[in-house]
């Protein structure tokens, strides 16, 4: 064996960088140039470029010169590497590394600190703007981490304070051990977002809504307060979010949704981030490509769950036994998808899985190259550290691995983890360098000896035959050897050998059992033929991740609906139109709306279904609901006109599958009940399969929720919520007043800006952008309607009186239990009505309703609807309406309306819905029976022309869900037995929200 034994025992001297002169220095400083030079390596450059037999030069913790050829300057130290691999320093692009712990309040939701608690300092109203925050002010160098890091191969980390929904700057840090000054590679490298308040105990936000919109409002204050005009304060939170701007912006989201909402946040400022995403892309793969937003993926990978007991899978939902398939797919899908993507370690249980998960990650897809670029290039390129990390090139950081082979290839081992130049020992390269198969000489005899490594280790034999090794015992350190071997087991001769390392092996003395001197020598032959082993094949198709279904939910589509040209035939319609209700007569679909309605029609081309012996009516509209939502109440101040239901909308929401089983076809999904002034409500179609902006009805009039009575005052919310006016109904009407008079006045600050010439703009700051002032101003422009939680009549009364005052109409008052003693008024205001059909003594406030109350209203000739406020009872709103037959006696046209052309008109969308005529919206519901009786069946709904649900399919959908349960059952029982880590099996509970809901997210 020829080789250069300059071994790395020689490279464990002081690495003082040149820069150090500015630090006291304990004894003589030593200013000599450190050079390396590493060749006959095989070496990645980048993550696409490959140098055999390459030559790394390295010059004071920077990269001199790389190549094939390179000319080796004198006075350098050299490395032969033939036979190892070398890699640019990978970089985690998202860490807590060195930062403070984060303390969390104990009960965020159930806070009743309404005020910030920061008391020094000239800051912002709200403790969760964090924009101050500056990881460079507070990062400590801790090994212990730092080593964890290193032995994955990572060399530089991207570090913040994870706190708030401003999170302040993070620092670009190489992991050195010190000191600190000369980490630091960016100090303010990355500006952080969130949709968590952290460690804020005030309590708003108290919702993700309420998160986007306090965001949405720190962008317009930041733009406001650039001004030199507006400075008649000092926000030092403002000052430092604008400062923020100038660098990268990476935004940590829950789930797949975020991306979206935020992608949208980001539109509204020409803002484009970079997404910390949650590992569940792959379920929205196509809408997150569409943002072109870059994305930062975790590895951590959900365990399998411990099936073994039939009883514990029933707790599992089918999205939770399908993530764990195919959530190692999630990278290759990314990649696929042509989004740039970094990998990150963050999430972990233990960051010395990162490489393990890399390389699962490989096994479902992602590409070597892929997930090379991922922690090398891409996390440099998007943090503008590219001319010095991500790669091997002149100038840049000498940042790189040593490695046994390639870099994501099972059973690679990384030996040593270069940073600025500074060697840092993974694993020991000289075991490596050592392992082969040697001639051992002794008393000139000679055997067959191999060194073969072994969990790090090197581990002795020599070899008799293919079936036959002979014990030796032998131990390596600092250069020298020792072997102990019986060279016949059944013999007496013993050898005990001591020697030390030469330039093709070994060489020494020893002595045998007798106590007579032997000298031995082991001349190097090669590598060591490893042994045929028992290879485990990848099963390839465990490798498959199985079909995805969109939503990622049960009863989720596997392939995308389509619209399609369908012909009705001799159904009972109940038009709602004049005509009132046909018998035997079609509707022909086509293009999304109704396009003929008759007797006797024909189409070519069209699919035809026959409704004979069954109705069709148009779909089910329910004025008031809160499915299809992550949260519902902004509680934590009296007015929240700012925040918007569809910044939260949740597609993939069960309910929406259910309630198409009951001919539901349009919602308005309403602001809780918490507050006086509530949020901007969002009105769906339910478009199962969509993502959340695929829900909303495009050119829908805009909509907002207020409340009256007992939740508005906090009146069953207990003693920790005494503090927030109003407190009785008194103080409400006076907060709604306060409102509007702001608003007004808002109004007319801006018509008056508006009126300047462009002269005078520039002596007049332009007033600031209220998002909550800005909503009730459209109330008073009349271009938002409200709709209005109510029961008392004295407080309907009041703010029928409270809004003609300000010059506008309530639009409608919903649930309205005690409208039947207020329905003249209602009428005479302009009001229309949507009340629960039968709802009476639940709560004190409710004392007095009575289930006549719909057929009351309507007979005075108030629009009357019947809503839910229930995701359970939306699935019968049929019936709900028949009951204002049982009380009241309406018709049953009249009834049948209150559920689907009176909530249409109340949403002002009766021009495209509700009834069933041509040119109108096709969503249609074919029942089994007379849709007002309790035997009636939705056998069909569809929507905009595509059938979302149908009774036939719905079966094909259960006995595949029941198949796929019990695949996904079976291979997770088989990666137990093959040793893989579970989890157990727990249930999970969704919460379906109602109006007086406080918690932040439904799970």
């Amino acid at each position: 064996m020829k080789r250069i034994l300059i071994i790395f025992l020689i490279i464990t001297g002081s690495h003082l960088a040149r820069g150090q002169e500015n630090f006291p220095v304990n004894g003589v400083q030593d200013e000599r140039p450190e050079i390396y030079a590493f060749k006959n390596a095989t070496i990645f450059a980048d993550f696409s470029s490959r140098i055999i037999k390459g030559t790394l030069i390295i010059e004071d913790g920077f990269v001199k010169e790389v190549g094939p050829g390179v000319q080796i300057p004198d006075g350098a130290v050299v490395v032969d590497l033939e036979g190892f691999f070398i890699y640019p320093g990978l970089i985690d692009i998202y860490t807590d590394y060195g930062m403070p712990d984060v303390k969390r309040p104990e009960d965020v939701s159930r806070s009743a600190q309404y005020d910030s608690e920061r008391k020094e300092g000239s800051f912002g109203w709200n403790d969760a703007i964090h924009s101050d925050h500056k990881a460079v002010n507070v990062m400590k160098l801790t090994e212990k981490k730092a080593e964890k890091f290193r032995s994955q191969g990572i060399g530089t980390v991207l570090t913040f304070l994870p706190d708030g929904i401003v999170r302040g700057s993070s620092s670009l840090v190489n992991l050195i051990d010190g000191p600190i000054q000369e980490s630091i590679v960016i100090p303010e490298a990355a500006a952080h977002y969130s949709l968590d308040k952290g460690s804020s105990s005030q309590a708003y936000p108290s919702s993700k809504m309420g998160a986007i919109a306090l965001l949405r409002q720190t962008y317009y204050d930041a733009e406001w307060y650039r001004s030199p005009l507006n400075r008649k304060q000092t926000n030092l939170s403002l000052q430092y979010f604008n400062e923020l701007q100038s660098l990268p912006q990476i935004f940590d989201i829950e789930n797949k949704q975020d991306i979206m909402r935020i992608w949208e946040t980001g539109r509204e400022f020409n803002v484009s981030y970079i997404v910390k995403g949650a590992g569940d892309e792959y379920q929205r793969i196509t809408e997150i490509s569409e943002t072109g937003l870059p994305l930062i993926i975790p590895v951590n990978f959900p365990e399998a769950y411990d099936v073994a007991n039939p009883d514990d899978a029933l707790n599992l939902s089918l999205e939770e036994m399908k993530h764990w398939e195919m959530a190692p797919a999630n990278l290759s899908m990314i990649e696929s998808a042509g989004i740039p993507f970094a990998i990150t370690s963050y999430g972990l249980k233990d960051p010395e899985d990162l490489l393990k998960n890399i390389r699962k990650a490989i096994k479902y897809g992602l590409s070597q190259n892929g997930a090379l670029q991922a922690m090398t290039e891409t996390p440099a390129r998007l943090l503008n550290a590219d001319k010095k990390l991500g790669g091997l090139r002149s100038g840049s950081y000498a940042n790189f691995l040593i490695t046994s082979d390639s870099l994501f290839s099972e059973g690679t081992v990384i030996y040593e983890n270069w940073i600025m130049g500074k060697r840092y020992v993974v694993e020991d390269i000289h075991i490596a360098r050592l392992e082969g198969t040697y001639d051992l000489v002794v008393e000139d005899i000679t055997y067959e000896l191999h060194l073969t490594i072994e969990k790090g280790d090197l581990k002795p034999a020599i070899h008799i035959n293919d079936t036959t090794e002979m014990k030796v015992n032998a131990d390596f350190a600092g250069g020298n050897v020792f072997f102990s071997f019986k060279p016949d087991e059944e013999g007496s001769l013993h050898y005990r050998l001591t020697g030390w390392e030469t330039a093709d092996g070994f060489r020494g003395n020893g002595q045998k059992n007798n106590g007579d001197q032997v000298f031995w020598t082991a001349f190097y032959r090669g590598k060591t033929e490893k042994k045929d082993t028992v290879i485990h094949k990848v099963d390839q198709d465990s490798l498959k991740p199985g079909e995805m279904i969109y939503p990622f939910v049960a009863y989720g589509w596997q392939q995308e609906t389509v619209m399609e040209r369908v012909l009705f035939k001799n159904a009972t319609l109940w038009t709602n139109e004049s005509a009132g209700i046909l018998q035997s007569s079609d509707v022909l679909v086509e293009d999304g709306k109704i396009a003929r309605v008759g007797e006797n029609l024909t189409a070519d081309n069209a699919r035809i279904v026959d409704a004979t012996g069954k109705h069709l009516t148009s779909g089910i509209i329910d004025e008031h609901s809160h499915i299809a939502l992550s949260s519902v109440n902004e509680f934590a101040e009296a007015v929240t006109s700012e925040v918007r239901m569809k910044d939260v909308l949740d597609s993939e929401d069960i309910n929406i599958y259910r309630q198409l089983a009951g001919g539901v076809t349009v919602a308005q999904l309403l602001h809780g009940s918490a507050n006086p002034i509530g949020g901007q409500s969002a009105i769906i179609k339910f478009r199962w399969g969509n993502p959340p902006s695929g829900l909303l009805i495009g050119g829908a009039d805009e909509f907002i929720k207020f409340a009256l009575g007992e939740n508005v005052k906090q009146s069953n919310a207990g003693a920790d919520f005494v503090t927030r006016f109003p407190q009785t109904r008194m103080g409400v009407e006076q907060v709604m007043a306060d409102a509007f008079t702001r608003a007004r006045e808002y109004r007319e600050s801006l018509e008056t800006y508006e009126k300047l010439n462009k002269k005078q703009k520039k002596m007049f700051p332009r007033p600031r952008k209220d998002l909550e002032l800005e909503a009730l101003a459209e109330i008073l422009n009349k271009e938002r309607f409200i709709t209005c939680h109510s029961y008392v009549q004295s407080e309907i009364n009041m703010l029928i009186k409270l809004a003609e005052q300000f010059g506008f109409t309530v639009n409608t008052f919903t649930h309205i239990l005690e409208g039947y003693k207020v329905a003249d008024k209602m009428l005479a205001h302009g009001a229309g009505g949507s009340s629960f059909s039968d709802w009476w003594a639940y709560k004190y406030e409710v004392r007095e309703a009575i289930p006549y109350n719909a057929a009351l209203m309507n007979e005075v000739g108030v629009v009357t609807a019947i809503n839910s406020d229930d995701a359970e009872m939306a699935r019968r709103l049929n019936q709900e309406a028949a009951k204002a037959i049982k009380y009241g006696g309406v018709s049953e046209e009249d009834a049948w309306k209150m559920v689907t052309l009176n909530p249409a008109k109340l949403l002002h969308l009766d021009h495209r819905m509700g009834s069933i005529a041509e040119g109108k919206d096709a969503d249609l519901v074919l029942w089994s029976d007379n849709p007002l009786s309790i035997y009636a069946k939705a056998e069909k709904t569809m929507v905009d022309g595509i059938f979302y649900y149908e009774t036939e399919k719905d079966a094909e959908r259960r006995e595949w869900i029941r198949k796929e349960r019990a695949r996904l059952v079976e291979k997770m029982g088989e990666a137990k037995i093959k040793g893989e880590k579970t989890q157990k099996a727990k249930k999970k509970y969704r919460h379906m929200w109602q109006c007086n809901d406080v918690m932040y997210n439904n799970f």
